[in-house]
């Protein structure tokens, strides 16, 4: 079984072209940021993974995907290896995406809360029950007053 989650926020912006011929599809190529979860002194804190979605995952990433965009990715590991100019073999790893999420809300990201539109009940200190806004009644799903 070949399986990979990874969760971290992309680099830089997602870098997409085109396939050529009858059959085109698009091919996104990005980098994801992932923070260790276990910190040893003098290692590294952060891991760097690069990505490659198909089709329409890779139109997903170029259009809603940007760097330090927080997602969830869900794909496999395949082997990049290749010989260079110096005849020395070198080693490398892509992940193939297979699903991705989004991690955070668009208002996290931007440092914003979670916003619905809605007035947002504030608690009241001395009952410990919400205080419900004025006006309110009118926009609940279950209003039994009209």
């Amino acid at each position: 079984m070949n399986k990979v989650i990874l969760m971290g926020r992309l680099t830089r912006d997602p870098e997409t072209r085109y396939s050529q011929g009858e059959n085109q599809f698009a091919i996104s190529r990005f980098s994801l940021a992932i923070d260790r979860r276990f910190k040893r002194q003098g290692e590294p804190e952060t891991d760097f993974f690069n990505c490659t979605a198909f089709g329409r995952q890779a139109e997903f990433v170029e259009k809603y995907l940007r760097q330090g965009t927080k997602i969830l990715l869900t794909g496999r590991v395949q082997n990049d290896n290749y010989t260079n100019k110096n005849g020395e073999k070198v080693y490398s790893v892509q992940i193939i995406a297979e699903e991705i999420e989004f991690a955070e809300s668009k208002n996290a990201q931007s440092g914003g809360g979670f916003q619905t539109g809605m007035p947002v009940p504030e608690q009241a200190a001395d009952d410990g029950f919400l205080n419900i806004p004025n006006g309110i009644e009118e926009e609940l799903p279950f209003n039994t007053t009209n």
